[in-house]
Order: structure tokens, then C-alpha cells, then sequence
């Protein structure tokens, strides 16, 4: 900026029989009144065409690109979330099978004095298949649980991945990132 000024002010000085350096620059570099106005008019037309039909849309494209990037991270915070949830009542099934299973082993315990060893037998054996059962059930849940949840995540980021970079993503590219992001999650 500094540079155009001295530029400005060395033409003035050279513009010999003129004491006046602004009339010096205006002769200098052909300034005309009516051209200059005209093209300052024609200027704001462009600044406010371009602000109103360019930038704006564009201005609120991203915004509303910003907005579902972060509904996107709130659904993936809502789902970790369920995942936590989801493995803390798994934990706490298991371990009212496992209190389940010692109090019965406990009454069998105490029931085998009045029995014969045979009775006791069956009555261990019963805890344990409960045992059993109720991990069996408490692992399928806690399967079931993690498949959904992985598939919900894998749609959510592929969908998330389509809408920020505006492109429709082929099943392989879905399946490529749904497994980085899988990983990711998981490691």
C-alpha cells in the first residue's frame, strides 16, 4: 500500500507546471468524472450481486453442513452412550445370575444334611445349568446389542461421510469406512 502511494507521489512530482499533486495524478493516469462514477456503480452492482447470490448460498450451505456434522457427533456420542448402558445391565444380569446361582448352591449346601447325596447332586447341578443359561442368555444380549449398535454406527458414519463430502458412496466405500471407523471404535 505504501509502495502505491510513493508510486502516487513520485508521478506527481514528475508532472512538471502543476501545483497540485491530486490534479497531477488525476491527468497522470486519465481519470474522468463520469467513467470513474460509473464504474464505482458498476463495482457495488457486482459486490451486492455477488454477496447475495454467491456467498450467501454458500454461507449457508456450510452452516447447514456444520449442523449435521455435529448432530451426526451428538448421535455417535447417544449411541456410545447406549453401548454403556447396554453393558452395564448386561454386568448387572450377570451378576444377579451369579448371586442367583450361590444362594442356590448355598441352599443346596444346607439342604444336604436332610437329603441324601444323590438330592445334593441335582440340586448343584440345577444351579449350574441356571448358571449356565444365564450366561448364555446375558452374552446373546450383549451380542444382539453390540451388532445393532455396530450397524447403527456403520450407517451413521457413512451417512455422515456422503453428506460431507457430497458424493453418494458405493458399497464398497461403505464398507471400507465402515471399517476403519469399527476399528477405531473398538482398538
Amino acid at each position: 500500500m505504501l509502495d502505491f502511494i510513493n508510486v502516487l507521489a513520485v508521478t506527481a512530482e514528475a508532472t512538471p507546471g502543476s501545483g497540485n499533486p491530486a490534479e497531477a495524478i488525476i491527468k497522470t493516469f486519465h481519470v474522468e468524472g463520469p467513467l470513474f462514477i460509473a464504474q464505482v456503480i458498476n463495482i457495488v452492482v457486482v459486490l451486492f450481486v455477488l454477496k447475495k447470490f454467491a456467498f450467501g448460498p454458500i454461507l449457508a450451505m456450510l452452516e447447514q453442513r456444520r449442523t449435521r456434522i455435529a448432530e451426526g457427533e451428538a448421535k455417535l456420542k447417544h449411541i456410545e452412550k447406549q453401548l454403556a448402558d447396554s453393558e452395564a445391565t448386561t454386568a448387572a444380569a450377570i451378576a444377579k445370575a451369579n448371586d442367583e446361582a450361590v444362594r442356590l448352591i448355598n441352599e443346596a449346601k444346607e439342604g444336604a444334611h436332610a437329603f441324601t447325596e444323590q438330592k445334593s447332586q441335582e440340586a448343584i447341578s440345577q444351579a449350574q445349568q441356571i448358571l449356565t443359561k444365564a450366561e448364555a442368555a446375558a452374552k446373546a444380549d450383549r451380542e444382539r446389542l453390540s451388532s445393532e449398535l455396530k450397524r447403527e454406527f456403520g450407517r451413521l458414519v457413512a451417512a455422515t461421510t456422503s453428506q460431507v463430502t457430497g458424493k453418494i458412496l458405493s458399497a464398497e466405500d461403505q464398507k471400507r469406512i465402515n471399517e476403519d471407523a469399527l476399528a477405531k471404535v473398538e482398538g
